[in-house]
């Protein structure tokens, strides 16, 4: 093709996605993957990780997959309302459903909260982790689910959201968390959030692993957490 030759358009969209038809909404029907199966870690010090994860999980829940998000220590300090954005937004979506073990405050930072409680939790939410995956293993992935049915009945994606935060915390241990990773089904997308640290244990087991890396933060100024960003 000389310079100035315009391509020809047939052979164009051959290469760009939907075949360079704009794509719409459509309604959400039961339906399953075809390429779930892989481990995520997303860690680091920046904001984001949780938000990722449930941009990806609102992504899988509009293609008709069965999603699930269990939240380690999202409990929150004096300034989060009880009520999250995300949580509304999952009652209204088909497909996606979601529970919250976590409490006022945070293990260790001395805010009145009780750690052992916090560690309670923490072992009752990795508890939690073992059915789930178990239960997966137990349904055929490679079909549609149920949109409106329980996750004991198996997802095709599961959002641990803060283990990796607790495995830092010492409250799940690193063998613990690769038993649960090796144990998990083969159709299964299971993503782990959270940590400020990288997760070397995991980087042999997990398929993708992203640092969300903070280079300015509103919090360091005194900006608590907002409403419609941080919940």
């Amino acid at each position: 093709m000389s310079d100035g030759e315009r391509p020809d358009t047939a052979e164009t969209s051959q290469n760009t996605p939907g075949g360079g038809v704009s794509p719409t909404a459509t309604a959400i029907e039961p339906d399953a993957p075809d390429e779930f199966g892989l481990v995520q870690a997303w860690w680091g010090e920046g904001k984001g990780k949780t938000t990722a994860a449930l941009g990806m999980a609102f992504r899988a829940a509009g293609h008709g997959y069965r999603v699930h998000l269990l939240q380690f220590l999202k409990g929150g300090a004096d300034s989060v309302e009880g009520v999250r954005g995300e949580y509304n937004a999952i009652a209204a979506l088909p497909g996606i459903s979601y529970e919250n073990t976590g409490h006022y405050g945070w293990k260790g930072l001395m805010d009145g909260s009780d750690d052992d409680e916090h560690a309670a939790k923490a072992r009752a939410a990795f508890d939690r982790a073992r059915e789930l995956v178990a239960a997966a293993g137990d349904a055929d992935l490679t079909e549609p689910l149920s949109l409106d049915g329980d996750p004991e009945a198996g997802v095709h994606m599961l959002v641990v959201d803060e283990a990796l935060y607790a495995v830092e915390m010492g409250l799940v241990g690193e063998e613990e968390l690769l038993e649960l990773v090796a144990s998990k089904p083969a159709d299964l997308e299971l993503v782990l959030t959270g940590g400020h640290e990288e997760p070397t244990f995991l980087l042999d087991a997990a398929d993708l692993v992203t640092e969300v890396r903070k280079v300015k933060h509103p919090f360091d100024a005194g900006t608590r957490a907002r409403k419609g960003t941080e919940y």
